[in-house]
């Protein structure tokens, strides 16, 4: 486990990368666990960007949760840290290691679930934020249900997404536009000093 401390708008946040965490099932190491430019950059974006004071957030896929815990920092009154089970007790540190445990909750959710108790419960939300989730074409199909269900509840819900720019990136963004009917609006972004083309996105 390697630790990190980031700063943005001001604010220290420390983050606890796990190195050994696995899928069960393949028996490759979950990525997740890893900090990312990706969080860096949307992280450092809501702080220039975004009023997030008072606001409830929800971030999917949230790896090691700086986006989410900085949403905190910057004076969300609630989020929720949401990633596949093996990557929970990361969160969980990592929200602890932060004392944000007063407004900063962690939870299961795997995207397109029929599991409806899972979103259920975690009620409605003004944003929606997500990091380097674009690289698989295959799981947009549950991304897109788990956004519709989320952004389905009445509020109007705001989504925002960074992604670095890979190959399957594109087969993935077309697939949330032609089959899950989300608009997307792309921008480079330049960030602590590095220009690197992202997209965010915004249903």
């Amino acid at each position: 486990m390697s630790t990190r401390e980031i700063e943005i708008a001001g604010n220290s946040i420390i983050i606890q990368e796990l190195a050994n965490v696995c899928d069960s099932v393949t028996g490759r190491p979950l990525t997740g666990a890893w900090l990312w430019d990706s969080a860096l950059i949307l992280a450092q974006f809501m702080s220039t960007h975004f009023d997030i004071q008072n606001k409830s957030v929800l971030e999917l896929g949230a790896g090691a949760g700086l986006p989410g815990l900085t949403a905190a920092r910057l004076g969300a009154t609630r989020v929720v840290l949401t990633d596949v089970k093996p990557l929970l007790p990361g969160l969980i540190n990592n929200v602890e290691a932060n004392g944000l445990g007063d407004r900063v909750e962690v939870r299961e959710l795997v995207w397109g679930s029929d599991d409806l108790s899972q979103l259920s419960e975690l009620g409605e939300f003004d944003m929606v934020i997500m990091s380097d989730v674009f690289y698989d074409p295959e799981e947009m199909v549950g991304l897109g249900k788990t956004l519709k269900r989320v952004c389905g509840t009445g509020r109007h819900t705001v989504v925002w997404a960074v992604s670095e720019v890979r190959t399957r990136t594109g087969d993935c963004l077309h697939e949330l536009i032609m089959s899950q009917g989300f608009r997307v609006i792309e921008l480079t972004v330049n960030l602590v000093g590095v220009v690197r083309k992202h997209l965010l996105f915004m249903s």
